[in-house]
């Protein structure tokens, strides 16, 4: 018996569709299989067309800086794998294949394996085709990346930065700073703490957009516009190098207003208008946490650019220098022979810590295997640093940049001028601006003094000067600015120097050359030479400097017609001058201090031009002829300070022949403006004191063997201008005080511009009360005065009242000595903010100090004498005394040959 089904005649007609379509389907992966294979290499052929069509477009997108789209790189991938499917497991086989096909392709010797491989074929056409249709919506195959908040720069290792990072990263952090500059010399680092700034952002947690900007000195406020476009996203925009400076700064503004962000501006030469380009201003940024921060070689643009804080990146210690050029040279190098460390270290200070220098000179080392090859390099770049390996290459360009963007021609010529002195020395201000009035680089239609020291101050805001220190008047250049301006006065190595510079370098004679003529000006300071004797024509001669050396006679002054400054100073073997000194009839500065010289020749008198004459501390001086000092009209500096005050010189040959007639002659001179005067009578004395035109002038005044029991210092009250006072071997003098007429002390205007003061030799003086009014007093030297118990009495302190408030308070030093009666320097404690340093000698009965332990500002302070005076010292609680003991520096004062009184 059998089981029947019946099935309803649609379903029937269904089933049979369906299993001869399948058939025809399966059957057609064998029959169309060599038309399908043909296909297939033409679809690949196509495809492989598309892709490199796609590639080149990306790649020149790419090239824009823009980055491939994800679909597109996916359909790359895809057609990358097809390709090598379809050439590796089909095409291969296409001979293979289509052998096994009979019966014009219905049937196939393995009918499996053709059925299977047939398939493949199909699926893979139809890959292809999808891939060929994606293609065409590619209209765009890449894009601008969205910008990271910070994007690292490339910085170099930081060796020696390390504290001055962490000290910036404190001040950026203020929330009071918005606006931060950084200034100092080329090559000292200020761009390596900038990237180091930008850098920190990797892994702060602050939610800064930070922004960095190459500024340059070439700059246009498009080029600093299209740089801060190009970081916030619209330098790709294909409308925006079309638009105005003005439309991009308001696009500019629109994003950064509404971001916290940080801008980083490196190598700024002059003053960016900041709503120019479209960055917020301070108001602005202090609203949202923004800053600014930006580098630049000038303390002027840091003022211009409105900085809140601005902080000098300045050349590394010795210690830092050494770890930054020990890294270049290579500890293989430094250890190759036991000499190479010291004379390492000799080579690494002629690069006065600038980095790079340091840098650079230490690359140059690091091949260096010999001692001698150390030595010699030092000798060079400590005599002609041009000449030494990619220093005139590198380093010395870089720092010309400074050099090329002084304003002026003047200005580039006072710069020039100072490389004349030494390596480290300390020029004087006031010395230097008086050779530039000569030199003709000064308006004289203009107060030369006030513009010499505007240009001192142009020249250290562009760091190309140095102070020596906060409170002194001098200046100084570093050695390798200095190298750089000798470089470029010979034509930045290209030609024949107009400078002869030759000094601290032992010399005896002058340097053997036959290119005297060639100079300009030469410089010889701090040689031994003791004669000069230059038989060779100087006819462009400017500047002769001979100063500090161990001259004798000099015999040249025949062949230098235009010489115009002649510093034969500190030559204190000088006891001549030549009778051809008088032939130097251009001749405007002579500075003859501290020489031995005893008698000015008359003939001095055919000079003229002189502007600038200089007898400071000629103390054997026994003879100006009569009429020699009025004689030059057109003075405008006269310093005889300390002049002809020798105890063997009698006082009547003193001087034209009388102190008296001397303050006569110097009434003559009517263009004087700087005066230093020694007078040794009373009757000199009291003519200097009537004559306004002297009181207005004089800046040093040397008071020696006066017959005075008192100075009053309301004689002295209208010498605005003095800066020192020297009273010495008075022997009458008893009392340096104030004399009172009911009128507040408080008001008056004394001593305005005193800061130097010493006495010495005064055996009956016991008063020096008027010194309380010296506001401005920064050193105060008494030596030798036996009667002395008080500097400052009981009494003036409770006549002035309030008024001691001021007494002292820019004291830097003071030193006592040999001054057996003093108890007391004031009764009550002082001021002294500033003070630094306290010599006391011989001063047994001196028990107490005015300082005091609330005095917070004085705690820099040395205090230096014999041991047991300071145990004996009766401080004011012990609070005091612990606070100040460790001020003494010990027992090593035993007599007066530690004191230049010469120089007070």
């Amino acid at each position: 018996m059998g089981i029947t089904f019946s099935l309803p005649c649609n379903s029937v007609n269904d089933v049979v569709t369906h299993c001869y379509k399948s058939s025809a389907k399966q059957a057609s992966y064998i029959h169309k299989l060599e038309d399908n294979l043909k296909s297939l290499t033409d679809g690949l052929q196509d495809l492989a067309d598309k892709k490199n069509t796609i590639l080149r477009r990306v790649k020149l997108a790419e090239e824009q800086q823009l980055t491939r789209l994800d679909e597109v790189q996916t359909w790359l991938l895809r057609v990358e794998t097809i390709e090598n499917k379809v050439n590796g497991e089909l095409l291969q086989r296409k001979t293979e294949e289509i052998n096994r096909l009979s019966l014009w392709g219905y049937c196939s010797t393995n009918y499996k394996a053709s059925y299977v491989f047939g398939k493949k074929v199909c699926k893979k056409l139809e890959e292809i085709a999808d891939l060929l249709s994606q293609e065409k919506a590619f209209e765009v195959v890449a894009e601008r990346e969205p910008i990271p908040p910070v994007v690292e720069v490339p910085v170099e290792p930081s060796v020696g930065l390390e504290s001055v990072f962490d000290h910036l990263w404190t001040e950026f952090n203020d929330e009071s700073v918005s606006i931060m500059g950084l200034y100092g010399m080329g090559g000292v680092g200020k761009t390596t703490l900038l990237k180091k700034i930008n850098n920190n952002f990797l892994s702060s947690q602050n939610n800064y957009y930070v922004i960095w900007v190459v500024v340059s000195k070439d700059h246009t406020l498009e080029k600093i516009q299209n740089e801060v476009g190009e970081k916030i996203g619209y330098f790709g925009e294909s409308t925006w190098k079309n638009k105005s400076c003005q439309q991009k700064a308001l696009d500019i503004f629109k994003v950064l207003n509404k971001k916290k962000f940080v801008m980083l501006l490196d190598d700024i030469w002059e003053r960016i208008d900041l709503e120019s380009v479209g960055i917020p201003l301070p108001n602005n940024l202090k609203v949202n946490g923004s800053k600014l921060v930006f580098t630049t070689r000038s303390m002027e643009v840091c003022c211009e650019m409105d900085a809140d804080k601005n902080v000098e990146v300045k050349c590394l210690s010795s210690e830092d220098s050494w770890k930054l050029f020990e890294e270049k040279v290579g500890m293989k190098a430094l250890n190759i022979h036991p000499d190479i460390p010291s004379l390492a270290k000799k080579v690494m200070e002629e690069c006065g810590g600038l980095p790079i220098a340091l840098i650079t000179v230490g690359r140059a080392m690091a091949y260096k295997r010999t001692p001698s090859e150390w030595l010699y390099a030092a000798q060079v770049l400590r005599t002609s640093a041009s000449k030494f390996p990619a220093m005139g290459d590198k380093v010395l360009p870089l720092l010309k940049f400074s050099y090329d963007n002084l304003s002026s021609e003047k200005l580039k010529s006072c710069f020039l001028y100072c490389a004349l002195f030494p390596e480290d020395w300390s020029i004087d201000k006031d010395d230097l601006v008086n050779c530039w009035m000569c030199e003709g680089f000064l308006d004289e239609e203009v107060c030369m003094k006030g513009q010499g020291y505007d240009l001192i101050s142009f020249l250290l805001c562009s760091c190309l000067l140095e102070e020596v220190s906060e409170s002194s008047n001098q200046v100084k250049m570093h050695d390798v600015i200095r190298d750089m301006a000798l470089w470029i006065a010979s034509d930045c190595g290209k030609g024949e120097s107009k400078f002869l510079v030759k000094t601290n370098a032992l010399l005896v004679d002058p340097p053997k050359t036959e290119k005297w003529n060639e100079f300009e000006r030469i410089s010889l300071i701090g040689n031994k030479i003791k004669c000069v004797s230059i038989t060779q024509a100087c006819h462009n001669l400017s500047t002769l400097f001979l100063h500090f050396n161990d001259l004798r006679r000099t015999q040249s002054f025949h062949f230098m017609p235009v010489l115009t400054v002649l510093d034969l100073s500190m030559n204190r073997k000088l006891r001549h001058l030549p009778m051809e000194i008088s032939t130097l009839v251009s001749l405007q500065y002579l500075n003859l201090k501290g020489t031995e010289i005893e008698e000015l020749p008359k003939k001095l008198s055919n000079l003229v031009k002189l502007k600038y004459l200089n007898l400071e501390g000629l103390s054997c001086l026994d003879i100006i002829p009569k009429g020699l000092i009025s004689s030059f009209s057109q003075l405008q500096v006269l310093n005889m300070f300390g002049c002809g005050v020798s105890e063997n010189i009698v006082m009547g040959q003193v001087q034209c022949g009388g102190n008296k007639l001397l303050v006569q002659e110097l009434q003559h001179l009517k263009h004087v403006s700087a005066l230093g005067v020694a007078i040794k009578c009373v009757t000199a004395f009291k003519r200097f004191l009537t004559s306004e035109m002297l009181l207005n002038s004089t800046q040093s005044l040397f008071l020696h063997q006066l017959s005075l029991s008192t100075l009053q210092v309301n004689t002295l009250s209208s010498m605005a201008n003095l800066c020192r006072l020297s009273i010495r071997h008075c022997k009458s003098l008893e009392a340096l005080k104030i004399v009172l007429d009911g009128k507040s002390i408080e008001h008056k205007r004394l001593f305005g511009s005193l800061q130097n003061v010493s006495i010495h030799h005064c055996p009956k003086l016991k008063d020096l009360s008027g010194l309380i009014f010296a506001r401005e007093l920064s050193h105060l030297l008494i030596f030798s005065c036996d009667a002395l118990e008080e500097i400052i009495s009981v009494d003036i302190v409770g006549d002035a009242g309030p008024g001691t408030k001021e007494t002292f308070v820019k004291l830097e030093a003071m030193t006592l000595s040999d001054l057996p009666k003093l108890k007391n320097i004031c009764p009550k404690p002082l001021p002294f903010h500033c003070l630094k340093l306290l010599d006391v000698l011989k001063c047994e009965k001196l028990k107490k100090l005015p300082i005091s332990s609330k005095d917070t500002r004085a705690t820099n302070l040395t205090i230096r004498g014999q041991n047991q005076w300071f145990v004996d010292i009766e401080w004011e609680d012990e609070t005091t005394k612990d606070k100040f003991a460790h001020c003494f520096s010990g027992d090593y004062l035993d007599d007066m040959d530690y004191l230049d009184l010469d120089s007070w």
